[in-house]
């Protein structure tokens, strides 16, 4: 039988998730291996450093570098508070004098002869890092972090905005097929992960915010409707830190596509449980999926008998693949045979190709690399 490998998104109901949490400088970590944690708990925390800002003394005070000193009211290191004086000349006529203003709160860093300039740098922001995800601690990372490990339903979508947010599963649609539209988003969705079908309509995004939904899953949307949504156009970059009122998880891609029916149900089969989603995307080099990570407090990671690999080696007839190139862009179903001679394709180059059977009885014959193994 022939063999290949292609990445897959993965879709289990039961499976063990390490999170490794890390703070982006070292700091402190507040829990300890064996402890158990909820999604809100804060594991560690630190202080980031604030913004600097650079003042020119010598132009407000009209002196010469050498002679930054002599004028100044703050030292290096000194703590000041916003518009509190931090330097002045001094003039003859105390009417004549002239001031200069700290635009920050925070601290005097540094005091050139040279240029004249003095360096401030504002008060530090707190940093609090949260578990994410409810389980237990396996490991703990120095003064940067832990590891929080979990058994727990686990599906990977295509495409996401926004951060990491957590809330109870609810159903707003009950096929995969139906879109999500702005009627079917209500006051009983808030604090909630709303799960729609085929599509969502760019009204329900001001319905979502206003019912103070926390995230949306569904198969596809309109790839206008992301400006919409954001007020700007999205780069080619990782996603994941826009600031906008809910996470957004496309599982299938852009377009009216219904949300693949293994998907659905296992989503259905969790509605009311507490559910972690992280919007953010990365489709390049060091590849990152969007996520939706359910944990079930019933269970622990012995109840699993192995972990899941998150690879495998190779593609197989009777593999559930999803088509991610048009025309068949979307559709979904199993490999029915894995040719092992190149074939022509309609760009007029040789390729390895497979055959595809969909659930209506169409086979088809499709380039290997515009498929991807559904995993389970």
């Amino acid at each position: 039988m022939a063999h290949a490998y292609t990445p897959g998104l993965r879709v289990t109901e039961k499976t063990i998730i390490r999170k490794k949490r890390v703070l982006p400088i070292p700091g402190e970590v507040l829990v300890k291996e064996g402890d158990a944690v909820d999604a809100s708990t804060v594991v560690a925390k630190t202080d980031l450093p604030g913004k600097v800002r650079t003042i020119n003394i010598v132009n407000a005070l009209g002196i010469i570098p050498e002679e930054i000193r002599e004028y100044m009211l703050k030292g290096e290191g000194d703590p000041v508070e916003k518009d509190e004086p931090i330097a002045e000349n001094k003039p003859f006529l105390k009417w004549f004098k002239t001031q200069v203003k700290s635009p920050i709160t925070g601290t005097v860093e540094n005091i050139s002869e040279v240029t004249g300039q003095i360096i401030m740098r504002e008060s530090p922001e707190p940093l609090k890092l949260l578990a994410y995800v409810d389980g237990r601690v396996i490991e703990v990372i120095g003064r940067e972090g832990v590891v929080v490990e979990t058994v727990a339903a686990f599906v990977q979508g295509i495409f996401g905005v926004g951060g990491e947010t957590v809330g109870p599963l609810a159903m707003a649609v009950s096929d995969p097929e139906e879109v999500l539209t702005p009627d079917r988003i209500t006051e009983a969705h808030r604090g909630k992960i709303v799960v729609g079908g085929s599509f969502v309509e760019s009204a329900a995004f001001g319905q979502a915010q206003k019912m103070g939904v926390r995230g949306i899953v569904v198969g596809g949307f309109h790839d206008k409707s992301l400006k919409d949504l954001l007020g700007y156009d999205l780069g080619v970059a990782i996603t994941g830190t826009e600031q906008i009122a809910f996470t957004l998880i496309l599982t299938e891609g852009f377009g009216k596509i219904a949300m693949a029916r293994k998907t659905f149900d296992l989503l259905a089969s969790k509605e009311g449980q507490k559910t972690s989603i992280s919007g953010a995307t990365q489709i390049r080099a060091g590849v990152i999926r969007p996520e939706i990570v359910i944990p079930d407090p019933s269970l622990k990671a012995e109840d699993v008998a192995t972990t899941e690999q998150w690879e495998r080696e190779a593609m197989q007839e009777g593999d559930p693949i999803r088509v991610i190139r048009e025309p068949y862009f979307g559709r979904i179903g199993e490999i029915s045979a894995l040719p092992s001679e190149l074939q022509q394709i309609a760009s007029g180059s040789r390729a390895r190709v497979l055959e595809v059977a969909f659930p209506d009885g169409e086979t088809v014959t499709v380039p290997r690399a515009n498929v991807e193994i559904i995993e389970s």
